[in-house]
C-alpha cells in the first residue's frame, strides 16, 4: 500500500509519531507535512498548501492507496481542494488532542471554531481514531454540550454515526532508541524525582512543586531532575522552584539532546505527573521504560496505561495521598530502584503497534 500521512503541525510528540509509523509501517508511508507552529492558521488555512503537495506527490510516486490525518488537519476543506487526487481513497483520522476538552490557557474562552473544525473532520472521515478510550469518552460527553450551543440544525444526530466509527490506536514508541544509554549500575544517593513534561499550565507543575517543598520542609532527602520543553517566557512556578531546591536540583532545564534526555530518564528513579490534561502519555511512559517508577494521578488517561493490579501502588487520588506515596518512596530509595515496569511501556512499541495501523488501513474501503 501507498498511504500519504498528512501531519501539518510537525513537531514533538506529532512529528514523533508520524515519523515512527513511516519506519515501522510494511507498508509505504509518505509524510506530508508542515512546520510544527501557528496551529491556528494550520486549522484554518493549512488546507491549501496540504493540497498543493499532495498534487506534487501524487506527480512523483503515484495517488494514494489510503489517507491517515492528524486533528490540525481540516479535512473538509483538504478533500474538496485535493478532489481529484482523494476521489474514493479511505480518509482516517488521528485524534492525538481534540479542540473540544483541550483545556483552554487560563484567563482565555475556548474558541469554538476549531472544535467544530475537528467535528466537520469526523464527519468526512471513513475513520476515526482516537490514541486512548479517556480521550475519545471525553469528547462524545462534551460533544452534545458543543452542538447544542448553535441556534438551529445542530445535527446532534451524528453523534452516534460519529462514535460507531471511532477506535482505540495508542501512539506508538520508539523505545529501542534509549537502551544505548542504559547505565550499567544503579547510582546510590537519596531518591532522585523527574519531571520530563512541558511546562506548561495542563501539566500543572505547580502542584508537582508543591509536593516537593512539603518534603523539603519535613528534612526528606530528595534531589530533583526538571526536564521537559518551555513555550513560556516567564515560568513562574519553575523558577521559585530553581531558588527553593537549589541545593536539591540535578539538571534543570530542557535537554540538550535527545542521547541527553535518555541519560536523565535513567538516571531518575521515580517520575511524577500531576497533570489536569494527558489524553495518553508519552513521557511518562518513556521514563517508566527507563526503570523510573511512576506517580500518577488516578483520572485522563493514566488508568488506562497502567495495570489495574498496580493501581493501589501507583495512582493517587488526591494531593495528600501523593504526598504519602512520594514520602514512602524517599524513605526507601532502593526499593524503589529494585522496581523494573519496562514492560508497561513495551506494550507500546512501535513493533508491536504498527501492525495494528497496517491492518486497519489495510481493511478500510471508502
Amino acid at each position: 500500500m501507498r498511504i500519504y500521512l498528512i501531519s501539518p503541525y510537525h513537531t514533538g510528540s506529532h512529528q514523533a509519531w508520524a515519523e515512527g509509523y513511516a519506519t515501522h509501517s510494511r507498508h509505504t508511508v509518505h509524510l506530508v507535512t508542515m512546520a510544527g507552529r501557528f496551529w491556528k492558521w494550520r486549522m484554518h488555512g493549512g488546507a491549501l498548501e496540504l493540497a498543493h503537495r499532495i498534487e506534487t506527490l501524487v506527480r512523483e510516486v503515484g495517488p494514494p492507496d489510503a489517507v491517515l490525518a492528524t486533528d490540525m488537519t481540516n479535512l473538509p476543506a483538504l478533500i474538496a481542494l485535493a478532489r481529484p487526487w482523494l476521489n474514493r481513497v479511505p480518509i482516517h483520522l488521528y485524534m492525538h488532542e481534540n479542540q473540544l476538552t483541550y483545556p483552554p490557557p487560563p484567563g482565555e474562552k475556548r474558541d469554538l471554531t476549531y472544535a467544530m473544525i475537528n467535528v466537520l473532520s469526523m464527519a468526512v472521515a471513513h475513520r476515526i481514531h482516537f490514541n486512548s478510550a479517556y480521550h475519545r469518552d471525553d469528547f462524545f460527553a462534551e460533544l452534545p454540550r458543543l452542538l447544542k450551543h448553535f441556534p438551529d440544525y445542530n445535527h446532534l444526530e451524528i453523534i452516534p454515526k460519529l462514535r460507531d466509527k471511532s477506535d482505540i490506536l495508542p501512539v506508538g514508541l520508539d523505545l529501542s532508541f534509549f537502551d544505548a544509554f542504559r547505565p550499567p549500575a544503579l547510582e546510590p544517593g537519596p531518591l532522585r524525582i523527574l519531571w520530563n513534561q512541558r511546562w506548561e499550565y495542563d501539566k500543572n507543575p505547580g502542584e508537582f512543586f508543591r509536593a516537593l517543598y512539603a518534603l523539603a520542609d519535613e528534612g526528606t532527602p530528595f534531589q530533583v531532575i526538571v526536564a521537559g520543553e518551555n513555550y513560556r517566557r516567564q515560568p513562574t512556578e519553575f523558577e521559585e522552584a530553581r531558588a527553593r531546591l537549589a541545593d536539591r536540583i540535578i539538571h534543570f532545564g530542557y535537554a540538550a539532546s535527545r542521547a541527553d534526555y535518555a541519560r536523565l530518564l535513567w538516571r531518575a528513579d521515580l517520575v511524577i505527573s500531576t497533570a489536569i490534561h494527558e489524553f495518553f502519555g508519552v513521557s511518562v511512559l518513556e521514563a517508566i521504560y527507563c526503570h523510573t517508577y511512576p506517580l500518577l494521578p488516578r483520572r485522563l488517561s493514566y488508568p488506562e496505561l497502567i495495570p489495574s493490579e498496580l493501581h493501589p501502588d501507583i495512582l493517587y487520588v488526591n494531593h495528600n495521598d501523593l504526598i504519602t506515596k512520594l514520602r514512602w518512596a524517599a524513605a526507601n530509595p532502593e526499593t524503589v530502584r529494585a522496581q523494573n515496569l519496562a514492560w508497561i511501556a513495551q506494550r507500546f512499541s512501535w513493533t508491536r503497534i504498527a501492525p495494528a495501523y497496517d491492518r486497519i488501513l489495510e481493511q478500510t474501503s471508502p
